[in-house]
């Protein structure tokens, strides 16, 4: 269900889906021009590929756009066509670097079509398009985006396997020249020598072959000159803290932390940071495919929170990337809408429970009563700590622990995971940690009697926040219910009067969905998050939480407009992990091992802090 917010009057949440401000539409000039320079990339593909539409009547149409070669040129309209597409989305987002080789393959293009094609009306529209790039150049002044020299080797894999899908097309689209009957095997082979630069075994009529071997020749170059430029290019890694940023934001933390309950995960050191000029605020943030993504709240003093978000929208206009950020609370919504005209979705509500307030008597906690007892009479007992008071042995097999216990072959979490456990300047996380001693006697395993944890990261000076949640595959079913309580009754001892637990997606639809009376649209809404459960545990996370008995708390998505949510929604599924696009895992550590400040040791499971309920 989504919620707006109205960010002029301070405490208000309309009931419903009412639109109150609209976010600044994307710029017309560029997303027009991206738009041109994709359509007459393909057209231009089209011609250098396919001979009848050399010679249809739609070919007539890309002579006179700009960007055009000419008919018999096949290799340069392919090669031309290629580059466009490549330039296109750079184009829509404003780049700099997009708009100098525009403006520098657009005279190519026209000089061609004056000498080979003598199109004077061609040479017109390519040079208007020209000027048109040149007159607004001052649209298109953003700054590249991070990047490494990784991005060679995904440039070679994703254009190579485009040119070699475009190469079997090129070889296949001339059946009534093609000599003979040459198997798939002859005709990959053919595109593979040809990109080359060498002749295949496949053989065609007339002067077919030498449009095929151009064609095949200009892609391999193609491919070949992009990879080399990404590859020697200077390296603009990604922003992440540093030791006088993470020192900044403790202190601001030690001040602000307690407004926030998702503050102390600002702390994560894959994430960048921006700063309030007057540094009493600040606003963390990864950049992932291109959205500038921040999450929770700004840290700090609520009155320099414009400040840092001015910062915030300056450094995303800068760059051209798409603003948003994920898990905002009520309060942090309206600031950001009012302060940006951005719009606001509720994505769900944080489950919280008051320490003082928690008990197990009771019929609503009869089954977590119940769970708790029977795992204890099975020989288990807990033990709920700082983690400054751990010894460096028993640190270490904490690390190893939930290394290994890990579910997913891909580190999750963002939004609401440290990264990390046992670091020396996160001594206040509080570990609840399950033990048995085996029943079989001899070599103890390699963590011990060691069963279960839950990593808590602080919330202000009297607040904890569920960080992770991992356990032995081979303990009892319910170890998350017991150390849950466990920390909960032992949080009034260590000064802890509040506990954030896990966040509930969409917790409102699935709530409402189920009650007497819920309408055909609601059930519907209710049944696709059910369905979606079985890859993303809606659904139990948010029956887990439930358990408990916690007040909740409402989260917020805040975004630029509504076509950016497919986009917005991608990039936080890449962040949280459940979307991996990177390199190669074998590459992923190499990469790693040569970062300065390592920033993980082991992320939150599922996202939002997610459980794997026993």
């Amino acid at each position: 269900m989504s919620v707006r917010i109205d960010g002029d009057k301070k405490g208000s949440v309309p009931a419903g889906a009412r639109k109150v401000l609209r976010g600044p539409r994307p710029d017309t000039v560029p997303s027009l021009v991206g738009t041109a320079a994709t359509f007459v990339g393909l057209l231009n593909i089209a011609a250098g590929i396919f001979p009848r539409f050399r010679a249809s009547r739609m070919h007539a149409v890309t002579e006179v756009l700009p960007g055009t070669t000419g008919p018999f040129a096949a290799a340069l309209a392919l090669s031309t066509g290629v580059l466009l597409l490549l330039l296109a989305h750079g184009l829509k987002r404003r780049k700099r670097r997009a708009w100098r080789a525009a403006v520098a393959l657009l005279p190519i293009g026209a000089v061609a079509q004056f000498l080979y094609r003598h199109s004077i009306v061609g040479v017109l529209i390519s040079v208007a398009l020209l000027v048109l790039l040149v007159r607004h150049r001052s649209e298109f002044t953003a700054l590249p985006d991070p990047r490494s020299r990784w991005k060679a080797l995904a440039n070679f894999i994703l254009l190579g396997s485009g040119s070699l899908g475009l190469g079997l097309v090129i070889v296949s689209v001339h059946p009534g020249r093609v000599v003979g009957s040459p198997s798939i095997a002859d005709r990959i082979q053919h595109v593979m020598y040809g990109l080359f630069g060498f002749e295949g075994p496949v053989e065609y009529a007339g002067d077919t072959s030498w449009t095929v071997a151009y064609s095949l020749g200009a892609l391999g170059l193609l491919t070949a000159i992009t990879t080399i430029y990404l590859a020697f290019r200077p390296e603009h890694p990604a922003a992440r803290l540093t030791e006088d940023d993470e020192r900044q934001l403790r202190d601001l933390l030690a001040k602000h932390g307690a407004r926030d309950s998702l503050g102390h995960f600002a702390l994560r050191r894959d994430k960048a940071v921006v700063f309030s000029p007057s540094g009493k605020a600040a606003v963390t943030y990864r950049v992932v495919s291109g959205v500038m993504l921040a999450s929770g709240d700004p840290i700090g003093d609520v009155e320099a929170w414009p400040g840092a978000i001015e910062r915030f929208m300056d450094e995303a206009k800068a760059h051209s990337w798409t603003p948003a950020v994920v898990g905002c609370s009520e309060t942090g919504g309206e600031v950001w809408t009012r302060e940006t005209g951005l719009d606001a979705l509720e994505l769900g509500d944080e489950a919280v429970v008051d320490a003082a307030d928690f008990s197990l008597s009771g019929r609503a906690m009869r089954n977590v009563r119940q769970m708790v007892k029977r795992i204890e009479r099975n020989g288990y007992e807990t033990r709920v700590r700082r983690v400054r008071d751990l010894s460096v042995g028993e640190l270490e097999r904490v690390r190893r622990a939930a290394e290994d216990w890990r579910g997913t072959d891909t580190e999750r979490g963002f939004s609401m995971a440290l990264g990390r456990i046992g670091d020396p300047d996160d001594g206040d996380c509080v570990i609840a940690t399950a033990h048995k001693a085996d029943d079989d006697a001899g070599e103890p395993g390699p963590y011990g009697d060691l069963k279960a944890m839950i990593h808590f990261v602080p919330w202000g000076s009297d607040g904890m926040s569920l960080e992770l949640m991992r356990r032995d595959r081979s303990a009892d079913p319910g170890m998350n219910e017991l150390l849950i309580v466990a920390a909960l009754q032992a949080a009034p001892k260590i000064g802890i009067e509040h506990v954030s637990l896990n966040f509930a997606m969409f917790r409102s639809a699935l709530a409402r969905g189920e009650k007497i009376g819920a309408g055909p649209v609601l059930r519907l809404w209710r049944g696709l998050l059910v369905f979606l459960s079985r890859w993303f545990q809606i659904e139990s996370l948010y029956k887990f939480n439930a358990k408990f008995q916690p007040r909740w708390e409402p989260r917020f998505m805040v975004y630029r407009a509504h076509g950016d949510l497919p986009r917005i929604g991608f990039a936080v599924m890449q962040a949280e992990g459940f979307v991996n696009v990177g390199l190669p895992r074998p590459f992923t550590r190499f990469s790693r091992t040569h970062r300065k400040r390592p920033c993980a040791h082991l992320p939150a499971p599922e996202g939002e802090r997610a459980i794997r309920a026993a």
